[in-house]
């Protein structure tokens, strides 16, 4: 037992990093031109760009740079970028014929179907120029950088523009350039944002994972586990729906820690205690309010489209309820056969429990001094 529960924590550390809150907020915008050319903005968090072109580079990061060393070191990176973006268009590359970097204080680039408000945190981007093939009719895409699910929005010179969601290092789907974009339908609309929800819990969301599983572990009863999921939902659901539309706000800064607090905390709290306590349920809901905020940075980040902003939030919080039942669905089954041994919570509950405790404030301290999200 001794060994397995040092694995869990090994497992669970090695992975702390990946957990919090990417800083990657990619933002893609390729708009075409009649004249034939083409103009490419890729936004991103200046910080997380420089950390992962340097790997590209063969760099070193110096100690204790400045904003302006660091956007200096940027700037020299222009080719390195370019390396990492990928344009096909009808079976053929399309390299740019113009790269160049932009601070942090040059205003991005409006989206024209998603309202993208600004995060508190200002994005550099790349700007690539070049020109696109004539009669051009199908384009593949890929950015080398990024892990996270982010929006391709691709504009037509005739005004019309359609959103592409890009998993990650994925190539994208094949995207038809010879006709006008058209609207996508509330049903797209729905069916994207679920499985958005869906997985910033599943595989994205470590964090919210672990904080699950720590509600899991209290009690093997059925009971217990539905009123303090219950409590959750209603939490999460409140401070998503009030963020969303302004009329609360918590920076990132203080939200990230004190999620990774509250993992910490409902694992602690799985050592010395067997049954619902009342303060316990108060405790997941206040928790839950905090969760809530998390959940609404990254849908600000991903942006809600006009006409569906109601359609998207409630579609988005719909794949977040889905990830995490399907976390407890998958807990049950590993566990189910284990639930009534005499042995389960001693050998099975306890040495988890103090590996997600571990792992929480683990991650507290790291977002605290490093801001690692």
């Amino acid at each position: 037992m001794r060994r397995a529960f040092l694995f869990l924590t090994f497992v669970a550390l090695a992975a702390a990093p990946v957990a919090s809150h990417e800083a990657e907020r990619t933002k893609v915008t390729l708009t075409l031109s009649a004249n034939g050319t083409f103009d490419l903005t890729v936004a991103n968090d200046p910080t997380w760009l420089l950390l992962r072109l340097e790997t590209f580079a063969g760099g070193t990061l110096p100690p204790n740079m400045t904003p302006d060393q660091r956007d200096a070191r940027l700037a020299q990176l222009t080719s390195v970028f370019a390396d990492r973006i990928v344009i096909f268009v009808d079976a053929h590359e399309v390299r740019a014929t113009t790269v160049e970097y932009r601070k942090p204080s040059a205003p991005s680039v409006p989206s024209a179907a998603l309202v993208l408000p600004e995060p508190s945190g200002a994005l550099a981007s790349f700007r690539l120029t070049g020109i696109m093939p004539r009669d051009a009719t199908r384009l593949r895409w890929l950015y080398g950088l990024v892990g996270d699910r982010y929006p391709l929005e691709i504009r037509q010179p005739d005004g019309s523009s359609t959103i592409e969601w890009i998993d990650g290092t994925n190539w994208s789907e094949v995207i038809d350039l010879s006709k006008s974009f058209t609207r996508p339908t509330r049903t797209d609309i729905a069916r994207q944002y679920v499985w958005l929800g869906y997985t910033h819990i599943l595989p994205n969301g470590l964090d919210h994972i672990l904080f699950v599983l720590g509600i899991f572990l209290l009690s093997p009863r059925m009971k217990p586990l539905l009123l303090q999921v219950t409590a959750f939902t209603i939490a999460h659901s409140i401070t998503l729906g009030l963020s969303i539309y302004g009329l609360i706000a918590l920076p990132s800064r203080i939200v990230e820690p004190l999620i990774a607090l509250s993992i910490a905390y409902v694992a602690i709290e799985n050592l010395v205690t067997r049954e619902l306590k009342p303060w316990r349920l108060a405790l997941v809901f206040m928790f839950g309010l905090l969760h809530g905020l998390g959940f609404a940075g990254v849908l600000r980040e991903l942006g809600l489209p006009h006409g569906e902003f109601l359609t998207a939030l409630l579609t988005f919080n719909l794949g977040v309820e889905g990830g995490q039942l399907t976390v407890i669905a998958g807990a049950l089954i590993a566990t189910g056969a284990l639930l009534k041994k005499g042995w389960y919570r001693p050998r099975v509950a306890i040495p988890v429990s103090v590996a997600i405790a571990a792992v929480g404030i683990w991650w507290t301290i790291a977002r605290v001094v490093g801001g690692e999200w």
